[in-house]
């Protein structure tokens, strides 16, 4: 016998609130464009007519913008770190080189970084917004044009195999997402995003016992410190709790690093939206100033700021992401309206934030002539401890993760490593394209972690003695160090542009030139700058700061 039906249930009326409520945009725009937009009415509505021209055009114009300018809040903040007594000189020192940097990458011939990124655009496309379709192929062909037609380099990868893949030599495919949102305008975000700080996105799937003061501060903590510092801090940190899934989360991170979402609100409700929680971005930004790591090298400076963003969640689940922009801080809003093509207005002019006086930042560096033997560089490092400023000229050998797996191959058929491999330092590293009138193109360090795993290895055959990069390692290049004599030098990472400028006079490539930018290449360089960080008797800075 069927059961009786139940009374209907009342449904009051649906009440949307929409995730990221963000406040009015307060952002500076410039005007490029009045082509290829017109406004037409249709069934009695004016409707914003975009044309794909006008969309390469956009695309073009950022990809090109953020690769050479930063936003003056960002060179504000670098400018802050020289005018802090409580600075470290070393936290100076990167702080100073950063703004020579941004200044050299303003003149728009050399990028400031020379991982140029990988293209990322996301759109948000009102509902009176009409195009000809396929906004994605106009958007990446734009962004396309700009890594052709300038200095970029081309860093995406295409897998023809499982293990196998060939550079697609124009940096495309883009990550392109378009959203429907809003009314009457086109609106973007464009970003360029480095390697180096896309391998520091993390996500944790925490669990509701974390929902306490104490508890979430000592797991952020704990997490905070594993960053380390080859994403070139100091950073923008991201750190978001909760989320409706993991890729809503680690997307809101993103976003978060890059402030765009700075004006949601600053307090929690029941309609479930995300929001900025005030007092722990300062409390965090607090705890990173005490950890000591510092703008690389040691200090207060580990970040700029901190954004803290609390989302909905499911009752079973805490997804916890964890992300940074870095010092090659590129991204631009944009927008399409029924006046023309806009684009967020960035620093042109980054010199007046540098100090007028350069002055003494640490003392003057040791000097290194690389044009001696290597037993001889080896037996003048020896005598200076972690955290030495070095001034390094003469020539190194480049050679990162391709390159690296080729001289593997050779040691495993029983062949040697090739003697410019055991004479010279190696220099973790992947030029951008050479500028004509130049000796180099935007040429700086990438992240030494990846090349771990080669150290024993190389060093026992005799080569890889001294190496040259960014970031912390892991215990098994300590412990090779400290067996085979070798040294572990940290260079500034995130002024690829200053370092192309002034200290690289020359670059030739010595080996496998089909892999592109991941050739081997000799540089000779000149009072090209650097720190002792892992010495030849097992001491590393970055064990000291728990990050070894």
């Amino acid at each position: 016998m069927n059961a009786p039906l139940a009374a209907p249930v009342a449904v009051p009326p649906y009440k949307h609130t929409p995730l990221f409520p963000l406040g009015k945009d307060e952002m500076p725009y410039k005007k490029i464009s009045s082509d290829g937009v017109r406004v037409e009415t249709v069934m009695g509505k004016e409707m914003l007519v975009v044309s794909r021209e006008a969309l390469k055009t956009l695309a073009e114009a950022a990809f090109v913008d953020i690769n050479h300018y930063l936003r003056p809040g960002h060179l504000a903040q670098l400018r802050k770190i020289l005018d802090d007594p409580e600075a470290s000189d070393n936290d100076k020192f990167v702080a100073f080189d950063f703004l020579k940097n941004a200044n050299i990458a303003a003149g728009g011939v050399l990028p400031m970084c020379q991982d140029t990124g990988t293209a990322i655009i996301m759109g948000k496309k009102g509902s009176r917004v009409f195009t000809e379709g396929d906004d994605e192929a106009a958007l990446s062909e734009g962004a396309r044009d700009a890594y052709l037609k300038r200095n970029l380099r081309y860093s995406q990868l295409a897998p023809i195999s499982m293990f196998e893949e060939k550079n697609t030599r124009n940096n495309m495919p883009a990550q392109c997402e378009i959203y429907a949102e809003g009314e009457d305008a086109y609106k973007f975000m464009f970003m360029a995003k480095g390697g180096g700080s896309a391998n520091k996105s993390f996500l944790f799937q925490g669990t509701p016992a974390l929902l306490t003061h104490d508890r979430m501060l000592a797991f952020l903590k704990e997490k905070i410190l594993t960053l380390g510092t080859a994403a070139c801090p100091p950073y923008h940190l991201a750190i978001v709790i909760g989320g409706t899934s993991a890729e809503l989360t680690m997307k809101t991170v993103k976003l978060a690093s890059a402030r765009y979402l700075d004006a949601l609100p600053t307090s929690g409700s029941e309609d479930a939206h995300a929001f900025r929680d005030l007092a722990m971005e300062q409390e965090i930004w607090k705890l990173t100033q005490s950890m000591g790591v510092g703008a690389q090298f040691g200090g207060k400076y580990f970040c700029h700021d901190v954004r803290v963003i609390r989302l909905p969640r499911h009752g079973a689940s805490l997804p916890i992401g964890l992300g940074v922009s870095c010092s090659a801080d590129r991204q631009v809003l944009g927008k399409i309206t029924k006046d023309g093509v806009y684009l967020e207005e960035l620093e042109h002019n980054p010199a007046k934030y540098l100090p007028e006086v350069e002055g003494q930042l640490g003392g003057d560096p040791v000097k290194i002539d690389l044009n001696r033997p290597m037993k001889d560089i080896l037996a003048t490092l020896t005598q200076y401890p972690v955290k030495t400023r070095l001034a390094l000229t003469g020539t190194i050998i480049v050679a990162r993760d391709l390159a690296h797996a080729k001289l593997r191959e050779r040691l495993e058929k029983g062949e040697p490593l090739p003697d410019y491999f055991k004479n010279h330092p190696i220099y973790y590293a992947g030029p951008a394209k050479t500028p004509e009138g130049y000796a180099s193109g935007s040429f700086g360090p990438t992240t030494a972690g990846r090349m771990d795993s080669f150290v024993d290895q190389f060093q026992a055959a005799g080569g890889s003695l001294v190496m040259l990069a960014k970031g912390n390692r892991a215990n098994v290049v300590r412990d090779a160090c400290q067996k085979y004599g070798g040294f572990y030098l940290g260079s500034v990472g995130g002024s690829a542009a200053n370092l192309a400028e002034h200290c690289i006079k020359k670059v030739e490539a010595v080996e496998y030139p089909e892999l592109g930018m991941e050739a081997i290449w000799r540089i000779e360089v000149v009072d090209f700058p650097a720190f002792i960080i892992i010495d030849d008797k097992g001491n590393d800075f970055f064990k000291e700061l728990n990050l070894g």
